[in-house]
């Protein structure tokens, strides 16, 4: 919207000092990609020789990657994107398909949002699906983020995975959704973004699993979430959650 006319006498000496001056730098505001490294070099210590690794998407997983690979440590990773696996490999760590492996000892991944009582907000890179199958598969699913990321409470949009079949009706069924630009998620599925208002994540979660045609959504409970590690600046805050993977069966989480 254009701005008002100002029919005020113009000043065309005296210096405008409430105007904001873009070229210098606010060194009041944190370097959120420093946050995401120093982060994900914290979850990088706690991998160790052996053990089997989830690898999320994102880009905080993308500071995790050659962290880990400087470790040096010997471990057998699946990763949650063609993405990742590529980045993965290409700094020497081990990637497999995810076949035989049952349980990894540790997942590791991002998130868009983090709330007071531990749920997420995930998928902002598309691969939430396959994100929430290596998190539950997980003795420990260690989420790492920037500051910016805890917040208040949960607000959307909700990232969604959904069936190709029945796109419009499924769409027209969820009511306030958008479908993204995006390529189809790697198993084929459309990239889409719940943004309607809730309150309650559980509610909403348990909704978009029972709706047929929604694959898979973004919201991941706090049982599931072991640790959060949050970068602030140099230093990393650690959040230790009660979560596991827990039950596989109907008691399972959304």
């Amino acid at each position: 919207m254009a701005s008002a006319p100002n029919h005020g006498a113009p000043n065309h000496g005296a210096p405008n000092h409430g105007a904001p001056n873009h070229g210098a730098p606010n060194h009041g505001a944190p370097d959120l990609e420093r946050e995401k490294e120093v982060a994900a070099v914290a979850a990088a210590a706690l991998v160790e020789n052996g053990m089997t690794v989830g690898l999320g998407t994102g880009s905080t997983v993308a500071h995790l990657l050659p962290a880990l690979a400087r470790r040096r440590v010997s471990v057998r990773c699946v990763a949650t994107s063609p993405r990742t696996q590529d980045a993965a490999r290409a700094l020497g760590l081990h990637v497999e398909p995810f076949g035989d492996i049952e349980r990894f000892d540790m997942t590791i991944d991002g998130a868009d949002q983090v709330s007071p009582e531990g749920w997420l907000v995930k998928g902002g890179g598309g691969a939430h699906t396959r994100e929430k199958v290596v998190a539950i598969a997980a003795d420990r699913f260690v989420v790492i983020a920037d500051s910016t990321k805890p917040v208040p409470r949960l607000r959307p949009p909700v990232p969604l995975e959904l069936l190709a079949f029945g796109l419009a009706a499924t769409m027209h069924r969820l009511g306030p959704v958008r479908r993204r630009d995006v390529p189809l998620s790697p198993d084929g599925g459309v990239i889409a973004d719940y943004e309607g208002p809730f309150d309650d994540p559980a509610i909403l979660a348990a909704w978009l699993a029972a709706t047929p045609g929604v694959v898979g959504h973004g919201l991941f409970p706090p049982e599931l979430v072991s640790t959060v590690l949050v970068g602030r600046g140099e230093e990393v805050e650690r959040i230790d959650l009660s979560g596991s993977a827990g039950p596989s069966g109907p008691a399972g989480r959304s």
